[in-house]
Formats: C-alpha cells, sequence, structure tokens
C-alpha cells in the first residue's frame, strides 16, 4: 500500500510509538495507538514485559490520575487568579519524572537506565519550602476541616486523595527497592502540601471552610 511503519521507544511514554510514513515522500504521520498492550500486557522502561495489573502499572497509572486532577485544580485557581500555579506547573513536571522512575525497576535496570530515570531529593525539598511559606500565612488548624473553601480549595482537596492513594500504591515497589525512596517521600509531602494550598487557597477567596461536627 506505499506506507511503511517505524517503531521508537520514547524516554518520558516508556512506550512503543509508530510512524506510518508514505513512500512517496510525504511527511509521517504519528499513530497514537501502537496494539502492543491488547493482550493485557505492557512495557517497563527496562524492556520487561508485564500483566497490565502489575504494582509498577497500577503505580503509573495512579500518579497519572494525580497529574489530571492537580491540572483540574490548577485551572479553577487560575480563573481565581492565584499567584501558586507556577507551582502547579513544576509539580506536574516533577510527576513526570516520578513515573519514570517507578517505570524503571531496580531489578531489571541497567546503568543506562538508572541515569536517566534517578530521582533526587530536591523536589522533596521544594514541597517542604512552599508548605512553610504557606503555613506561616494561614491561621492554625483547630479543627478538622472537610473538603470545601470553594471550587480551587475542592478540587485541591481531591487531587490530595488522590495523592495519597499514588502514595499507598508505590510503597510496595519502594519497600522492595524497586524504585528510589525519594518517590515515595516526594507523594508524602506532596499530599501535605495540596492540604496545605488548599486551606491557603479558601482563605485567599474568603471562603469558609467546612468544619467537622459530631452528628446530633
Amino acid at each position: 500500500n506505499g506506507i511503511n511503519y517505524h517503531c521508537c521507544v520514547g524516554d518520558s511514554s516508556k512506550s512503543a510509538v509508530c510512524y506510518a510514513s508514505k513512500t512517496d515522500g510525504e511527511s509521517r504521520i504519528p499513530k497514537i495507538y501502537t496494539k502492543t498492550g491488547d493482550k493485557g500486557f505492557s512495557s517497563t522502561y527496562t524492556g520487561e514485559r508485564r500483566p497490565k495489573e502489575d504494582h509498577v502499572f497500577e503505580a503509573l497509572g495512579t500518579t497519572d490520575e494525580l497529574s489530571s486532577a492537580i491540572g483540574l485544580a490548577r485551572e479553577f485557581c487560575i480563573d481565581k487568579g492565584h499567584t501558586f500555579t507556577d507551582q502547579l506547573d513544576k509539580i506536574q513536571c516533577v510527576l513526570q519524572d516520578v513515573g519514570s522512575n517507578i517505570a524503571t525497576p531496580q531489578s531489571s535496570a541497567r546503568e543506562i537506565h538508572i541515569k536517566k530515570t534517578k530521582f533526587s531529593s530536591q523536589p522533596v525539598a521544594d514541597l517542604e519550602g512552599w508548605i512553610d511559606e504557606f503555613t506561616e500565612k494561614l491561621p492554625p488548624l483547630t479543627n478538622f476541616i472537610l473538603p470545601s473553601g470553594g471550587k480551587s480549595s475542592a478540587a485541591l482537596h481531591i487531587a490530595r486523595t488522590v495523592c495519597r492513594r499514588a502514595e499507598r500504591s508505590v510503597s510496595p515497589i519502594v519497600r522492595s527497592g524497586e524504585a528510589d525512596p525519594d518517590v515515595a517521600k516526594y507523594l508524602n509531602r506532596l499530599s501535605d502540601y495540596l492540604f496545605t494550598v488548599a486551606r491557603y487557597t479558601a482563605m485567599k477567596e474568603g471562603n469558609e471552610e467546612t468544619i467537622y461536627k459530631r452528628p446530633e
């Protein structure tokens, strides 16, 4: 049919990307589907084929979901003119690095894999600095609060709960030595950051947070 297919593996997606190209010189057309997972298996960055329900892919999927939840919250925050959205941008980029590390099981990784996907402790320190800055501006927390405080705040709380799930999904991988411990630390701090910035958002927008009260 005059079409040639070429496949390559991208560092960020960790999956094969196929391109269909016309032999008559027309430009290559990237295809979003690869068909490599049709039988219920996917590849890690190290080339292993594992079932899609494997801990690695569960953690990758939840991390992706977390980035999407943060992206939605970010849109609400932009609409309200909040100035910390650049932090959310950076966090979404770091989550890509988290995914790269998770997708590189240490048991099958070569030195070149480890070098490309190593996760540093600096993002953890960045989160701690941001948390401290927001905490200084907030009133002391004296009661349990419920996810509330306006759309921006509530969306950040949703991201926080997804972050907790991502942390739970990563924990067994880190304990087994297959992922960097700083990945787990980052997700743990990130949930604290999202809780703190959700409160800050509610305060800046002049919205009241709903306080937990034991039902009568």
